[in-house]
């Protein structure tokens, strides 16, 4: 008290209002010129936010006017929607708008005092306010405390351009998935009749046990679940779901899927690059990059690879703070985290949890689900979601949870975590739980082993009453709340609409970021010490097998065509069990960028297929420069290209191979079989063990392209000579080119159809 008396006084010395009064009059001027925004002309509110653009230091008392607004703006919370059409919109947008202080003139000297700590701060969205903008602004507030007291942190002052609002609504959501037997196919209930709603400043946590259908629900809701077994009504401003959305969604999986060779960030900076619209800049896209990371408090490790199993990186909660960055990069109005806390300590999960609360504050819609929150990570929801089998225990404001169960005769009986009481209710375990009388009076009547456990009911049956009292109690006027259409314009809803995809840049734009990318992932894996070591080792072995062997006689050149075959057999087998893993180790990557429509799938597949030639083909040419003068083969520049040219020509038809083999079974295991199988027939085949095949089965030579890599070496080294080698045939040589063409081209056509046809979870 005597600090706040204190400040008060200070103020009043220095000709200002009290802050508590200060923050009423701004928030009665915020909503004021919210609404004008929204009744005046595009220009007009590009004035209008220009105009009140304000400092990023004062974002305790944005936020506590952006919350007085959204309790009276939100229909979940004042319980009532007769308000009218722009009283829904203020809430969003009030966390948009930034506070005019610039007439508080008498106030100059000790705001500009405060710039300086002014001019850091980022915008949420990665637009930094100009400390020219801010210079005669101060933050107001008795409270604006930086430091986060429970998190141990400072908390990041966040602002935000304007959010397109989504409210999201769901009413009897079921889901059933087909089980395939032996003999019948059998259905099993995963949701039963899920009812809830969750609007723009509020975080919707759902809760259950494991097995309890929560990220299911959240799949549902994110639209990445899209089957004909989904019932109920799933509406995003009182429309349905459409691929526009996309852009418009966030979503966090509950693995960490990142490339492990790339900084964090080059992670953020090649999402924004193909993420973000194609009405900013490069320069802008980047910029932005840059800001999540300060944002997120990324600075320290922004240089830092990644990592993964074999590789050292950041740490968990760094890891999970870019999984975020790179969804809120795009400036969502729904965010969907999945389990964001698992596997972290109390003090990272509590800084994950309020910077979602912060995130929330800006105009967004955040929906997580939580496993096992601690008591203060509890209290920071708004709303709550209880799950337990698949069915609805609890839907609500976060706050009265305890109290709607206490009200049904469940309490605990000690001090314990809420959360942890909520949980041993949706698993049916009451130790430590008063038992309502309901309960009590079937133990009593009924005291057989099937219902009863040591004079207690099994968890089946308080399961069955959990379910019956929020049906009879709470989920009729939960459905009744949910059936009054929004008062949002027209002009929202048909955004939401919307059926056209927004890409973030072009074609091309895709393709060379992808390329360079992909470059930069895998060239640690290709310049290796092991695989040079591989390499290098193998041609000096082989330049020592046949150094400086004659390829003059008839017995010095069938020595030499062994070599030509062992090297048309190394680079073909090499670049298949390469390429094999290529799509299956990227497949969860695939399924989550394509599930947000990062790319279109020919530039993804174009730029993964051709980044992977220089770094193919760097390889080889060392190999040659060492086998090639050691066994000393035809020493001429012309037969030393044109070898070259038929060992890159046989490496990537073999590279096509293996990407048709990994893209069509998409299971490393079955593909390494796969491929192990074809890759021997074709060396047999490929004329130097067998030279008179059956006719039933020639066939597969042709299929072979160590059959036409050899032939092609034995036309450059002896064409000039003989007309045959071991009984093998040696013709103009325009038929293999042809062939290993056809194989470059079709196998990966082949390769593109599978990808093309795999089933994405997003249901792309």
């Amino acid at each position: 008290m005597e600090k706040m008396n204190s400040n008060n006084n200070n103020n009043n010395s220095i000709g200002l209002p009290p802050s508590g009064s200060l923050a009423r009059t701004k928030s009665d001027q915020l909503v004021e010129k919210v609404a004008a925004a929204f009744k005046s002309p595009p220009a007009a509110q590009n004035d209008i936010v220009a105009a009140s653009s304000g400092e990023a230091g004062s974002g305790s008392l944005l936020r506590k006017s952006s919350r007085r607004m959204v309790t009276a703006a939100s229909p979940g919370r004042s319980g009532g929607i007769a308000a009218s059409k722009n009283t829904h919109i203020r809430k969003s947008r009030s966390a948009q708008m930034k506070f005019e202080l610039d007439e508080v003139s008498s106030g100059a000297a000790l705001s500009r005092a405060s710039s300086a700590s002014l001019g850091l701060s980022f915008s949420f969205t990665g637009f930094t306010v100009p400390p020219d903008e801010i210079a005669d602004s101060k933050p107001f507030s008795d409270d604006d405390n930086p430091e986060d007291l429970e998190a141990g942190v400072r908390k990041p002052q966040f602002q935000s351009e304007p959010t397109l609002p989504i409210y999201l609504k769901f009413t009897d959501v079921t889901y059933k998935v087909v089980i395939k037997g032996m003999r019948a196919n059998e259905e099993k209930d995963i949701l039963n009749g899920i009812t809830g709603a969750v609007n723009p400043g509020e975080v919707l946590a759902l809760m259950g046990p494991s097995g309890s259908g929560k990220t299911t629900l959240l799949n549902l809701l994110g639209g990445r679940v899209i089957q004909p077994t989904v019932g109920g009504s799933i509406t995003y401003n009182d429309q349905p779901y459409s691929k526009f959305l996309k852009s418009r969604i966030g979503f966090v999986t509950q693995d960490d899927v990142l490339f492990p060779h790339l900084t964090v960030k080059e992670t953020l900076t090649y999402t924004a690059l193909l993420r973000l619209p194609k009405s900013l800049t490069r320069e802008e896209k980047e910029k932005r990059a840059i800001d999540v990371i300060y944002e997120l408090g990324l600075e320290r490790c922004q240089d830092t690879m990644i990592g993964g199993s074999f590789v050292r990186g950041v740490s968990g909660g760094e890891r999970k703070r870019v999984c975020i960055g790179n969804e809120i990069i795009i400036n969502p109005s729904l965010l969907f985290l999945d389990e964001p806390t698992s596997g972290l300590d109390s003090t990272t999960a509590l800084r994950i949890v309020q910077m979602l609360h912060d995130i929330a504050e800006a105009g967004k819609t955040v929906i997580t689900t939580i496993h096992q929150p601690s008591s203060r990570l509890f209290h920071k929801f708004d709303k709550l979601i209880l799950l337990g089998k698949g069915s609805l225990l609890y839907f609500g404001k976060a706050s009265e949870a305890m109290v709607y169960f206490s009200s049904i005769g469940c309490s605990p009986l000690i001090a314990m975590n809420p959360a942890e009481f909520l949980l041993d209710l949706a698993n049916g375990n009451i130790n430590d739980v008063s038992l309502p009388s309901e309960l009590e009076d079937k133990v009593q009547m009924e005291n057989s082993d099937a219902d009863t456990r040591n004079g207690k009911p099994s968890p089946a049956v308080v399961h069955e009453y959990l379910v019956e009292a929020y049906e009879t109690r709470v989920a009729d006027k939960e459905k009744k709340n949910l059936m009054f259409p929004l008062p949002l314009d027209e002009e929202i809803k048909s955004k939401v609409s919307n059926p056209k995809r927004g890409w973030g840049a072009s074609w091309w734009e895709q393709y060379c970021i992808l390329f360079w990318r992909g470059i930069k992932e895998r060239r640690h894996d290709y310049f290796s010490w092991l695989r040079i070591t591989q390499v290098l080792s193998t041609a000096i072995i082989l330049g020592l097998l046949w150094w400086q062997s004659d390829g003059h006689s008839l017995r010095g050149r069938q020595d030499q065509a062994g070599l030509l075959f062992f090297i048309a057999v190394f680079w073909g087998f090499f670049p298949v069990f390469t390429a094999i893993f290529a799509f299956p180790q990227e497949r969860a990557m695939l399924n989550k960028e394509r599930a947000a429509d990062m790319y279109r799938l020919s530039a993804y597949f174009l730029a993964r297929t051709t980044s992977d030639l220089p770094l193919d083909l760097l390889l080889p040419i060392l190999f040659l420069l060492v086998v090639y003068f050691m066994a000393g083969l035809r020493l001429s520049a012309g037969p030393f290209f044109l070898s070259m040219l038929t060992v890159f020509l046989c490496i990537v038809a073999a590279q096509g191979l293996g990407l048709a083999i990994g893209a069509t079974l998409m299971d490393i295991k079955k593909a390494t079989t796969l491929a192990s199988v074809t890759v021997m027939t074709f060396m047999l085949a490929g004329g130097f063990f067998v030279n008179k095949v059956p006719v039933f089965i020639s066939w597969i030579r042709y299929l072979s392209f160590n059959y036409h890599t050899y032939k092609l070496l034995l036309k450059v080294h002896y064409g000039h000579i003989t007309l045959a080698v071991n009984g093998l045939q040696i013709d103009c040589g325009s038929t293999e080119v042809f062939a290993l063409v056809a194989m470059v081209f079709g196998y990966r056509f082949l390769a593109y159809l599978s990808l093309r046809m795999m089933k994405l979870q997003s249901g792309a």
